[in-house]
């Protein structure tokens, strides 16, 4: 259609819903079906079955009891059945006059008085039945069934649904391939009256696999398409030097590397020794051990004369990873003339240019900050090795613009850490494109925290623990999920929890923290805390990431129902750092009915029964499906629609055989593969 052509509400709200080409109508799948194709007489029929009857209207009246109502009564030969329409205007009145015949289908209600339907669809009786099941897709307002399934239709028609799918390939699990890409797509929109409702339901009949099987190929076209075009870059080699940065950090550190760090850390030099860009992903538990890792990395990328660049989410946590790497690094860079730099949004013009002269001059070695690193002045010298904490938290632009501080025509290493690990599932399809290194043991010293779930309304047991935990000199943590009052949630604010617990805690410093505040204020908060002159930290999910303070052993989480599982495993993580036993309350308060909802509860659940940063991730993944649980990391690209990772595994493992294959030696099918599943989106997976 010419764009000078106006366009009217339903071909606006297709272009809102996406459905712009005959490709994206013909996969727009219905949500549920209709059975058109039979008449039941109302003598056959049994409550609560949603029929499809042929009768007289023998009456039709306004009633006003218990509340204004259109009641009519039909019969069909067989029976009568009384149909309510509490919203009707005067045009239905005239069709549903006493005489009229009509086909009309909804859920039948037997009650003492006989059967009922309330707000059936209705039309004159006579006509053809159809032959397939009629859909019912999902829609907006201003997009009516009717003109979306004359749409999906005419779509189907014109879709070019040639294979691309070529014959060499290796054959499908469960024969997913039996069917052709048009049949099934013809099927599904229209399926027969004898087909199993259950296997369209959960996905198991033939045309569903088939989508599924097409789906996954095209997903995983585009991670090997983004994995071979990051392959052709080029990077500096950045070797580690005897004697060099890399072991003299090492020789440094106060305590011994895990056996997993010491693995990673191999992993990550042997990477970085090639003249192939690194693309890697460096997941641990919280706690693990992941900065110092990065900090090796950066020593080694520093004493071949390169900048590196450490990108975190919050200015807490980069200004805790800035502490710690100028603990560990300054002194091995001063006799060298190099320094340690600090960017972020809140710095003062003065020092904020000072350190932007330190960058662009390659004097500042190493520079740490927030999105403030990725900000158009910031200009590197020679950066070679981005680092970025907590990737999901960051969108895909953000980390092309950190790629893109490279300014001599080649790509920065790039390193990608994230204390929540990947089920294998996510790891095969969405992070195909990455090399993935796994630290998987705690530093020695680390006590298991104990989790336990209690009611708010024994509020008061926890402020007495709390006290316990003073007394032995131990320092606490109180986690709020809002900062202030809300109408829509019921929840204790931050700042009315720090009062309460200020006057229940005489002579104790209690401390509030929250997002709103000004940063001079919040560094002043954390330093006493950290200092330990703080006993209690009252706070929203500002300390989620990175705070470490080993002296704080207990952790309180109110609300805890309304936060997600890995974020409540991170807040988990901010105690348990030291030698002390630690415990973690989540603190809940059930519903109007008592009772909490299931993927609250299903949460809960799992943070009781595991301190495992995996088996919290996996089940994180059943709980919340891949779209959630990948955040901001695949910001635009492709997520599955019809696929499932819980169940479709061998069916992965069948495409991630067959895209390479395809690429290889069918080329041009795989690009029509992908433009056909995935149009432009598949762009965004080079980050």
């Amino acid at each position: 259609m010419p764009e000078t052509q106006a366009l009217t509400e339903p071909q606006k709200a297709l272009r809102k819903m996406g459905l712009a080409r005959d490709i994206d109508l013909a996969l727009h799948i219905p949500l549920r079906y209709e059975d058109e194709t039979r008449i039941v007489q109302l003598r056959d029929a049994r409550e609560g079955d949603t029929v499809q009857i042929e009768a007289t209207v023998t009456e039709c009246q306004v009633q006003y009891r218990p509340r204004r109502q259109l009641v009519v009564t039909v019969d069909d030969g067989s029976d009568t059945c009384v149909l309510r329409f509490f919203s009707f205007y005067p045009s239905q009145q005239k069709a549903l006059a006493p005489g009229a015949r009509l086909r009309i289908r909804g859920e039948l209600k037997g009650g003492f008085l006989g059967w009922q339907m309330v707000h059936p669809t209705y039309r004159a009786a006579g006509g053809e039945l159809p032959e397939a099941l009629t859909p019912v897709y999902s829609t907006v307002a201003s997009l009516p069934q009717a003109y979306l399934r004359k749409a999906v239709a005419g779509a189907l028609s014109r879709a070019d649904l040639s294979e691309t799918l070529p014959p060499d390939a290796p054959p499908a699990p469960g024969n997913a391939t039996a069917w052709a890409l048009r049949q099934a797509l013809q099927f599904l929109h229209h399926p027969t009256p004898e087909v199993s409702l259950a296997a369209l339901e959960d996905r198991t009949h033939p045309a569903w696999l088939r989508l599924k099987a097409e789906e996954l190929v095209a997903q995983q076209l585009s991670q090997v398409s983004s994995r071979r075009a990051h392959d052709v870059l080029r990077a500096p080699a950045l070797r580690a030097k005897p004697g060099g940065l890399h072991e003299q950090l090492l020789a440094a550190l106060p305590f011994q590397l895990t056996g997993a760090q010491r693995r990673v850390s191999e992993e990550i030099a042997q990477n970085m020794a090639r003249e192939r860009p690194m693309h890697r992903l460096l997941q641990g538990d919280v706690g693990s051990g992941k900065t110092i890792v990065a900090a090796l990395a950066a020593a080694i990328a520093i004493d071949a004369g390169w900048q590196c660049a450490l990108m975190a989410p919050t200015e807490i946590l980069a200004e805790q990873h800035f502490r710690k790497l100028i603990g560990w690094l300054e002194p091995l860079l001063a006799p060298r003339g190099l320094r340690v730099a600090w960017l972020t949004g809140s710095q003062r013009k003065k020092e904020r240019g000072e350190m932007l002269q330190l960058v662009a001059s390659g004097e500042a070695a190493l520079v740490v900050g927030t999105h403030a690193v990725i900000q158009e002045q910031v200009q590197f010298r020679n950066l070679a090795l981005a680092v970025i904490d907590e990737q999901h938290r960051f969108g895909v632009e953000q980390r092309l613009a950190l790629r893109g501080k490279m300014n001599s025509g080649g790509e920065p290493h790039l390193l990608m850490m994230s204390a929540t690990p990947i089920p294998r599932t996510l790891a095969m399809s969405y992070y195909a494109d990455l090399d993935v290194s796994t630290i998987d043991e705690l530093p020695p010293g680390r006590t298991p925290v104990v989790t336990k779930l209690i009611s708010d309304s024994r509020r008061d047991e926890v402020i007495e623990r709390i006290r316990g935990q003073l007394a032995e000199g131990r320092q606490v943590y109180w986690v709020c999920p809002l900062i202030e009052e809300s109408e829509t949630l019921d929840l204790t604010n931050a700042t009315a929890t720090h009062e309460a617990l200020s006057a229940a805690l005489p002579g104790v410093m209690v401390g509030l923290l929250h997002s709103r505040m000004p940063v001079p204020e919040k560094k002043a908060v954390m330093s006493l805390f950290t200092g330990g002159q703080m006993g209690v930290l009252v706070s929203t999910t500002v300390i989620e990431v990175g705070v470490d303070v080993p002296n704080a052993s207990l952790m309180v989480i109110e609300h805890a129902e309304r936060f997600g599982l890995s974020q409540l495993h991170q807040l988990r993580g901010r105690v348990g750092r030291g030698a002390a036993a630690s415990a973690c309350v989540l603190l809940y308060a059930a519903g109007d009915n008592g009772r909490l909802g299931e993927t609250a509860r299903a949460r809960l659940k799992a943070m009781a029964e595991t301190n495992d940063g995996f088996e919290i991730a996996r089940r994180d993944l059943d709980i919340r499906g891949p779209g959630e649980f990948l955040g901001a990391r695949q910001s635009g690209a492709p997520l599955l629609r019809f696929a499932d990772l819980a169940t479709d595994t061998a069916l992965l493992e069948w495409a991630r055989a067959v895209a390479p294959l395809l690429l290889d030696r069918h080329p041009a099918l795989a690009a029509q593969h992908v433009a056909r599943w995935l149009g432009g989106k598949s762009d965004y997976l080079k980050a």
